[in-house]
């Protein structure tokens, strides 16, 4: 909650109460678990490893609760999935149907240029795109493979022309991430191929990139399965496999047998079955 308050309405306690129980856990620890400041508490890393273990083990708890009562563990509760901006057209009706399959689910969807903890309990599933992610306590597995074509808007066309290859780019304008350092293949390739000043629209927002090249502001890159679907759009270049992002399913190795997330994993796979990605 980010303060001693807000934690002790939340728990309906004395926020005296609050203040005793993180001592009592700061002995006993030995350790620091939060930054005190003017605005507040901020968790030390050893108060985000607490929270990771303490969630985990509340998912756990919860499981051993329903088998004792002789429920069976049921897919319930908050269901957190985060994953690349650009894969959100794909997933969206993947998390719908899994909450339209299970209502007692509440799904929340998290994108961000960052990555997110899974070790740190910031969420149960992830999709993450280019190298398989080598973090030790994490469960990696291939779920899809990404293709991008280089595409323009028939207006940019009737403008400007339409190259004939990579050869005849000079004097078109492009539209390309605003970022030197990405790790998308296929953006390295454009940068490395295309002087600076024929690059007349940048962004950070995946979906502002997309929307400029369907307005015509230029030719740039998209998801073969979204620009297959545009009847406007004009492919340059077809999909090539060195341009193509590879999907992983990443899971901690704490959540990843537990019976919500090996749901969400199954209904996921099965539904990627189906994508002309």
């Amino acid at each position: 909650m980010g303060t001693v308050s807000g934690a002790a309405e939340v728990l309906g306690v004395h926020h005296a109460t609050v203040i005793r129980h993180i001592d009592a856990l700061e002995r006993t620890l030995g350790a620091k678990l939060f930054q005190r400041h003017a605005r507040g508490y901020t968790p030390t890393e050893s108060g985000r490893d607490l929270l990771s273990v303490a969630q985990a083990t509340e998912e756990q708890f919860a499981q051993l609760a329903s088998r004792i009562k002789g429920q069976g563990e049921v897919v319930a509760g908050e269901l957190v999935v985060t994953s690349i901006a650009g894969a959100s057209a794909l997933l969206t009706p993947v998390l719908s149907g899994f909450q339209e399959k299970y209502p007692g689910v509440s799904v929340r969807f998290l994108t961000d240029m960052r990555v997110f903890r899974l070790d740190y309990g910031e969420a149960h599933v992830a999709i993450r795109a280019g190298n398989a992610p080598e973090e030790p306590d994490n469960v990696v597995q291939p779920l899809a493979r990404l293709r991008t074509g280089l595409y323009a808007a028939k207006s940019y066309i009737a403008a400007r022309g339409l190259p004939s290859g990579e050869e005849d780019f000079e004097g078109h304008h492009f539209v390309c991430v605003d970022n030197e350092a990405t790790r998308a293949p296929f953006y390295r390739w454009l940068m490395a191929r295309v002087p600076a000043e024929q690059i007349t629209f940048r962004s950070t927002e995946p979906a502002a990139l997309d929307e400029a090249v369907r307005l015509g502001a230029g030719i740039g890159f998209l998801a073969a399965y979204k620009a297959e679907q545009d009847p406007d759009l004009v492919e340059i270049l077809p999909p090539r496999p060195e341009w193509e992002a590879p999907l992983w399913l990443v899971t901690h190795v704490d959540l990843h047998r537990t019976r919500k997330v090996q749901a969400f994993l199954a209904h996921l796979k099965d539904a990627a079955r189906d994508w002309r990605v």
